[in-house]
């Protein structure tokens, strides 16, 4: 009974029917068995086919992996998500053409917008190059070594992969805490181009409010086009580009989805951590996450402030806030669903029958029988470092934008750029000073100095706390204001004197840039130094504690944790239990939109368009709605994280039934372990997006170059 115990209290961090995010070219019998009885219908060639086109030839990452999309037309349309364009939507933004409040919707190809910033890539092939990386350590190499050689034969491989094709781009990424490694080869299209937008009253629905929660009635869609030349090859933008032609696009279903339906997500998942010890996970809670609330809170109620004043500040911080706010909620979501659920608990029952394991196998008792001392002692010697160093990033390197362009002009390499590269740097530098009013940034700067110093030993204090004692008795509000009035980086004179060669201008001296310098100058000291030993210990028994569970459990198919590359996760369309006595549905209706937008009196989040709502109630849904309404959002339990948002979710056949969003409140540990009873995929019902863009958007030509299936 105890040994049935057991197994119960660990099975949840095992492989389930549903869980994993796999590689497509990783997939083994078992799963593809499993795909096919929970309804895929697609041979794995169709699937995935690195020789030919296949599904996988229509799935890209965004800029490099914050996102996922899908190419859904022959002349390279691309849906993502709403939220996923939110800076690009937010950049083409004024108060006279105000996109995040009203929507954007192209008429054209001439009237799609350039975003020289952007680009979008396939995936042209993965190889598995373990033995080559591994062979190339020297035996035993300490983990600082081992790293060292790893990244220069990752490097090699990469270029070797790429054969000095300017086209294309090449990555070695680890897998199982470094255990294994894969090449991914890209093609990158830096012309990618904002055709459509809806409003962020639908868009953006239920904001911080909804976040991460269901039932939801979000409409999260974006599109963009890709332009190449004329050979149909990447360019930079250029009027004379033309649309893109892919090798495969997506159909796109109408017919829906019913509880138990086969769901596939296909995308680029950021990153998961589901083999991380308990100590990892007690670290991840009661310092990371803990700091990361405490910074933010104080952060988002400054820029709540700053955007409720006018529409041009509210324009000028919307990224921001909600990118600030997205983690936020995330992170206090997280911590409470890692208590509720148990999971670390969870996870010491494991880490126990590991170790009696390691007890019983002579051969591998060696190799791991340190690993729990290890990682225990590891842990504890870098927890207080740990802390500053998630408040000084959370503070100041990710705090006032006048500390970030100040380290972003630091550490450019501009002797080592060419004209084209210097241009664009300029080009971002000088986008970060239009979205930036000083009056707000000397608030966060302010606030940011105090909540530093109230969460840290003094022996952490940055050079700069004594200045403001000594020579402001401890007024930060003064120091702030001097240090503004005093620096060239207020405005973007400094960037301009900086790179016209102005022989008057002293960098090193502006009271910016030692700021700047002491605030990275810590940082590196806490990265590499203070907390490098305990760093390289716990990196290097993490991967043993991922090996010992895999070598335990052979008989198992592990999936590698999510790391930017793509991936593939299935299951079924369903509702679930959140707790005793309630029950959620797999879908939510138009109904839900008007239920939620009468409370907008008290909660702008649920506010809406009058125009939208006009729209919505005359339910001319025609072809997209069933019995009178329209769904607008269902659910899944399909394996997602943050990267995943954009990924196309497909039926058995391969058909895009709607976009993955985001994931629910009651499974917000999902980044840790799986819940396959809780865990939950958002996804936006396809079916919605093409009524805004049909009914709403009146941007019928986009509708005419899908290929739908009725």
């Amino acid at each position: 009974m105890k040994k049935l115990f057991a197994l119960l209290m660990f099975l949840p961090l095992l492989a389930f029917a549903d869980e994993g995010m796999w590689l497509p070219s990783m997939m083994t019998s078992q799963t593809r068995k499993l795909m096919k009885e929970l309804g895929l219908e697609l041979t794995p060639e169709q699937l995935y086919n690195p020789n030919g086109t296949s599904l996988t030839s229509a799935i890209v990452s965004l800029g490099g992996g914050f996102c996922s999309g899908v190419v859904v037309s022959p002349d390279g349309l691309v849906f993502t998500n709403h939220h996923c364009g939110y800076d690009i939507i937010q950049q083409h933004s004024t108060v006279d053409h105000d996109y995040l409040r009203n929507g954007f919707a192209a008429q054209s190809f001439q009237e799609e917008l350039p975003n020289p910033d952007l680009f979008i890539s396939f995936l042209v092939k993965t190889e598995d190059v373990t033995k080559r990386v591994l062979g190339a350590i020297p035996q035993g190499a300490d983990e600082s070594r081992r790293a060292m050689v790893i990244d220069s034969i990752s490097r090699q491989i990469a270029q070797e992969a790429i054969q000095g094709d300017s086209l294309l781009r090449a990555r070695v990424s680890p897998f199982y805490g470094g255990s294994e490694f894969y090449l991914a080869v890209y093609k990158d299209y830096n012309d990618v181009r904002l055709v459509f937008a809806p409003p962020s009253s639908a868009g953006k629905f239920g904001g911080d409010t909804d976040n991460w929660m269901w039932p939801r009635h979000t409409c999260d869609f974006s599109v963009f086009r890709i332009y190449a030349n004329k050979d149909n090859q990447p360019a930079e933008y250029s009027p004379d580009n033309v649309p893109y032609h892919p090798t495969y696009y997506a159909p796109v279903s109408l017919k829906g989805y019913q509880e138990g339906s086969f769901c596939m997500t296909m995308g680029y998942p950021g990153s998961t951590s589901r083999y991380l010890s308990s100590y990892g996970i007690q670290e991840r809670m009661d310092i990371q996450n803990k700091a990361l609330i405490d910074v933010r809170n104080v952060k988002l109620a400054i820029l709540d402030k700053a955007m409720a004043k006018n529409d041009t500040l509210r324009i000028m911080y919307a990224s921001k806030h909600a990118s600030s706010s997205n983690y936020w909620k995330n992170s206090i979501g997280m911590n409470k669903a890692i208590k509720e659920l148990g999971v670390v608990e969870k996870k010491q029952a494991l880490e126990q029958q590991i170790q009696k394991w390691i007890q019983k196998k002579e051969k591998q008792r060696a190799e791991y029988k340190n690993i729990f001392t290890e990682l225990e002692k590891s842990y504890t010697d870098r927890r207080e470092a740990e802390k500053v160093f998630v408040y000084l990033r959370e503070a100041f390197l990710s705090g006032p934008e006048l500390i970030q362009v100040v380290l972003s002009l630091s550490m450019f390499d501009a002797q080592g750029a060419n004209e084209e590269q210097i241009a664009a740097f300029m080009r971002r530098i000088s986008d970060t000073y239009k979205d930036m009013d000083i009056q707000t940034d000397k608030e966060l700067f302010a606030a940011m100095i105090k909540k530093y110093k109230e969460n840290v030993d003094p022996s952490y204090l940055l050079d700069f706390y004594k200045d403001i004692d000594e020579s402001y008795q401890g007024n930060t509000d003064a120091f702030v204001d001097d240090l503004y009035k005093n620096t060239s980086f207020a405005t973007v004179d400094g960037m301009n004197r900086l790179f016209s060669g102005d022989t008057t201008f002293n960098y090193m001296e502006d009271p910016a840039a030692k700021i700047a310098i002491d605030v990275i100058s810590h940082y590196m000291e806490l990265n590499g130094g203070i907390m490098g030993e305990s760093t390289e210990s716990i990196r290097k028994n993490e991967r043993l504690l991922t090996a010992a569970l895999r070598a335990m459990e052979s008989e198992k198919d592990f999936y590698p944790d999510a790391n930017s590359t793509m991936r593939l996760s299935f299951g079924t369309v369903g509702g679930y239990n959140p707790k005793d006595g309630a029950y959620y549905n797999y879908y939510t209706t138009t109904k839900g939109i008007f239920e939620k937008e009468k409370d907008a009196d008290e909660n702008p989040d649920y506010e809406v368009l009058g125009s939208l709502l006009e729209t919505l109630a005359q339910k001319d849904f025609g072809r997209y709605g069933t019995n009178g309404d329209m769904n607008v959002c269902f659910i899944s339990d399909n394996d997602i994280t943050g990267g995943n948002s954009g990924s196309g979710m497909f039926n058995g056949r391969g058909e895009l039934i709607g976009l993955a969003f985001d994931g629910n409140w009651e499974a917000m540990s999902g980044d840790i372990v799986f819940e396959p009873k809780l865990q939950r995929c958002i996804g936006v019902d396809i079916r919605y997006v093409l009524y805004m863009i049909e009914k709403y958007g009146k941007a019928k030509r986009l509708i005419k170059e899908l290929n739908l299936v009725e």
